[in-house]
C-alpha cells in the first residue's frame, strides 16, 4: 500500500495587501511540519506542492536540511481563488441578497479589528456556497466545477504512483475536495471540511489496488502551540 499525506500550507497573510505569502507563524509551522515528519522516517518518495507562494514556501521550509526528493510543482493543486470570489462574486451576491450585503458592510468596517476573522467567515460561507452551486459566475473566476476537475486530475496522477509515500503541500479547499471525494460525500461536504482544516495540518490517505482510504484528517498535534485557523 502507498501513503498520501495532504498538508495545508502554514499561516498566510489574508488581511494584507499581499495575501499569498507566509506569516512569521506560518514559517515556523512549516519548519515544524518537516521536523515532525522527518522523525517518522516515512521514506518519502515524492514531494509535490501547488504553485502558490504559500504552498511552495511551506514545502521548501519543511524540506530544509532533510534528504527528501526534489520538490515538484503541480499547478492543479492551487487553491480556488478566494480573492477573486471577494473581488468579483461578492458584489454580485450583494446585489441580490440584502442580508449578505449587510455582512459585507460589517466586514469592511471590521477588517482591521480583532474580530476580522469572524466577519470574514460570515461573508465567506454564504459566498462560497453560492459559488459551489454555480449561482455566481464571472469570467475572471474559475468555476467550482473546473476547480474540482483539476484537483481530481492531480489526484488521479498521484494515486497511480505505486509503492509510494507522497507529501502534497496544498490548501484547505483542495484537501476538503479530495477528502469529500474519497468519502463519496456531496460537494457541499468539501466546504464543510475546508472550514475545519487548520494551517499546517496533515491529512493521511492510504491507497493501492484501486482503493483509497482516509486514515486521519486535520492532524495538528505536531504543531503544539503553533496552531492557527487562518
Amino acid at each position: 500500500m502507498s501513503q498520501l499525506l495532504l498538508i495545508r500550507h502554514g499561516q498566510a497573510t489574508p488581511f494584507e495587501a499581499d495575501t499569498d505569502r507566509l506569516s512569521e507563524l506560518g514559517e515556523r509551522q512549516a519548519r515544524q511540519i518537516g521536523k515532525a515528519l522527518h522523525a517518522e522516517h516515512l521514506g518519502v518518495t515524492h514531494l509535490i506542492h501547488g504553485p502558490l507562494v504559500r504552498q511552495r514556501r511551506t514545502a521548501l521550509l519543511a524540506a530544509e536540511g532533510i534528504n527528501w526528493p526534489t520538490p515538484q510543482e503541480d499547478a492543479r493543486l492551487a487553491e480556488y481563488d478566494g480573492d477573486g470570489l471577494l473581488r468579483w462574486l461578492a458584489p454580485l451576491l450583494a446585489e441580490r441578497d440584502a442580508e449578505f450585503a449587510e455582512r459585507v458592510q460589517k466586514f469592511d468596517r471590521e477588517k482591521t479589528g480583532p474580530q476580522r476573522n469572524k466577519y470574514l467567515q460570515a461573508v465567506f460561507e454564504p459566498l462560497t456556497g453560492a459559488y459551489l452551486r454555480g449561482e455566481l459566475l464571472h469570467e475572471e473566476v474559475e468555476t467550482w466545477a473546473d476547480f474540482g476537475a483539476r484537483v481530481q486530475s492531480a489526484m488521479h496522477d498521484v494515486l497511480r504512483l505505486p509503492g509510494a509515500t507522497v507529501l502534497v503541500f496544498t490548501s484547505g479547499g483542495v484537501i476538503g475536495s479530495v477528502v469529500a471525494g474519497v468519502l463519496k460525500a456531496p460537494p457541499e461536504t468539501a466546504l464543510a471540511l475546508n472550514w475545519r482544516i487548520k494551517n499546517g495540518s496533515i491529512t493521511r490517505l492510504t491507497y493501492g489496488g484501486g482503493r483509497v482510504s482516509l486514515d486521519s484528517f486535520n492532524e495538528t498535534a505536531h504543531l503544539g502551540e503553533l496552531q492557527s485557523w487562518r
